[in-house]
């Protein structure tokens, strides 16, 4: 009778502490319950996040688009829009709790902000150089009618190259200087006795421009609209121009300096001339220089 008094209080024993074991699994199930929930709400916050975010890319790319004339640039920026509509459809059939594909647009996410960045500094520069552009085309129109005329031409011209233009890879001349050298080689400002016109300029260094030989074209124009030409012509906007010199370099990516010669056969005139400089199909810079 004892042994079985005390079997039983030795089943009610383990019986109790099986009890408790069982709560102690239940609030470490509840409470590990409580921290996934948790996650999940932070997960999908950030996916949230995400997707203002790709929705933003997208309408900011939409509305610099509306900002400019330029083709290669609006195609540049619908590809990025459509990138961005794209990664944002995924991200929408992503569930929160796959770490690794939100990991992945997460970086998507990232390259897109740069890109995004590059494109903003890209349409703010093409604006400031049709803003410089225009503003030399109004100074230049005050000379006379027939260089307004001239000019208007020119200006249509670069223009038309500024959209179509990769500024960041484009060849820039500068320190360009234009005078007429008498027959003993000596600069003058009198038209009549000019002997030879003398055009000088750098290459700028441009580490992302293309290395390899290059053709330097320079266009000389008359105060009266006439180019001084030998009968050499070469593309420019899809047509052909008469140029006045041309020079051939080997261009590094460095500094380069050129200087190119016209031998003056002509009748010439007074007043104001015009030297425009071209490479790549690019108008890179011009100057003016007068004689009386």
């Amino acid at each position: 009778m004892k042994i079985k008094f005390l079997f039983g209080i030795m089943a009610i024993a383990l019986m109790a502490a099986c009890n408790g074991q069982t709560e102690k699994e239940v609030e470490e199930d509840d409470a590990e319950k409580q921290e996934l929930e948790q996650l999940r709400e932070l997960a999908e916050i950030q996916k949230e996040e995400m997707a203002n975010e790709y929705e933003n890319f997208a309408l900011q790319y939409q509305e610099m688009k509306m900002q400019i004339n330029n083709d290669s640039l609006i195609a540049q920026l619908e590809a990025e829009q459509k990138r961005a509509e794209a990664a944002l459809a995924e991200l929408q059939k992503t569930k929160a709790s796959d770490a690794k594909e939100i990991k992945r647009l997460k970086e998507e996410l990232n390259t897109l902000r740069a890109i995004l960045k590059d494109m903003v500094h890209q349409v703010d520069s093409l604006q400031r150089l049709n803003d410089q552009l225009n503003n030399e085309n109004l100074n230049l129109r005050a000379t006379n009618e027939q260089q307004q005329q001239h000019i208007s031409n020119l200006s249509t011209e670069r223009n038309q190259l500024t959209e179509k233009v990769t500024i960041a890879a484009q060849l820039d001349a500068t320190g360009i200087r234009a005078q007429g050298n008498n027959k003993k080689g000596k600069a003058t400002d009198k038209i009549k006795d000019v002997k030879k016109f003398v055009v000088s300029f750098n290459i700028s260094r441009n580490v992302t421009a293309q290395a390899g030989n290059r053709s330097i074209y320079v266009r000389i124009t008359t105060p009266l609209g006439d180019v001084l030409t030998r009968g050499g012509t070469f593309s420019y906007e899809n047509r052909t121009l008469e140029y006045s010199m041309r020079k051939d370099i080997e261009y590094t990516g460095e500094e380069t300096s050129v200087t190119v010669y016209w031998d003056v056969a002509e009748t010439l005139s007074d007043g104001t001339y015009r030297a425009d400089i071209f490479a790549d199909g690019k108008n890179i810079g011009h100057t003016s220089f007068s004689f009386k």
